[in-house]
């Protein structure tokens, strides 16, 4: 299960830092970003039909994301059923903060996600809503200060939930010692960062004004 996990996690990660290098074509101005949008509904044609690559990476996403939330279930069922007297007095343990937040974590992403689809994809809750006119849905998506203030509060929990995964996965797939493990800890931390700020700079960027 664990290597389940880890393996699902890779996928979403890959998909986050391409989705998050996208996203940033928006300080390029609207024809870019716009564009882009376009590009991604004719990739792979006329090998596959239009939209034919986007379906293939929402379902890899979708078996990826079932698989992970089963996984964990299934992981923290076994560690319940492993203890089923709770500790009379438990000594406190060295744990990031990520770590023993990583379930709420989950629950937090999830209803972005479900929500930013609705936002971003479908446009049925975008004060836009036009399909294909990427930059106007974002800026008019962001220019509510509650949507900016979720989607602010979703990232910064992916962040968290990054930090914590990585290094995990990492040692679940053996890329992890004794020697490494501090390497990996700074790593995954650096990398957290960068794509948490990567996302969060679009929203800041509309509230403020700059695109």
């Amino acid at each position: 299960m664990k290597f389940v996990m880890a393996v699902t996690g890779a996928v979403m990660l890959l998909y986050l830092v391409l989705h998050m290098i996208g996203n940033l074509k928006i300080f390029f101005g609207a024809e870019a970003i716009d564009a882009y949008s376009a590009w991604l509904r004719t990739l792979l044609e006329p090998a596959l039909p239009r939209e034919g690559m986007l379906w293939i990476v929402r379902v890899a996403l979708l078996v990826s994301v079932i698989a992970h939330i089963v996984s964990a279930v299934i992981l923290a069922r076994r560690a319940r059923k492993a203890r089923p007297v709770r500790y009379a007095h438990r000594q406190p343990v060295q744990g990031s903060y990520a770590a023993r937040t990583m379930r709420w974590g989950g629950v937090i992403i999830a209803l972005f996600v479900i929500y930013h689809i609705l936002d971003l994809t479908t446009g049925t809750v975008n004060p836009n809503g036009v399909h294909g006119a990427v930059y106007d849905n974002i800026t008019a998506s962001f220019d509510r200060w509650y949507v900016t203030l979720f989607y602010a509060l979703a990232v910064i929990t992916v962040g968290f939930h990054i930090r914590h995964g990585l290094w995990s996965g990492l040692q679940t797939l053996g890329r992890s010692n004794a020697a490494t493990q501090n390497a990996l800890k700074g790593f995954a931390l650096v990398f957290a960062v960068v794509l948490t700020a990567g996302f969060l700079s679009v929203p800041f960027a509309v509230v403020t004004g700059l695109v």
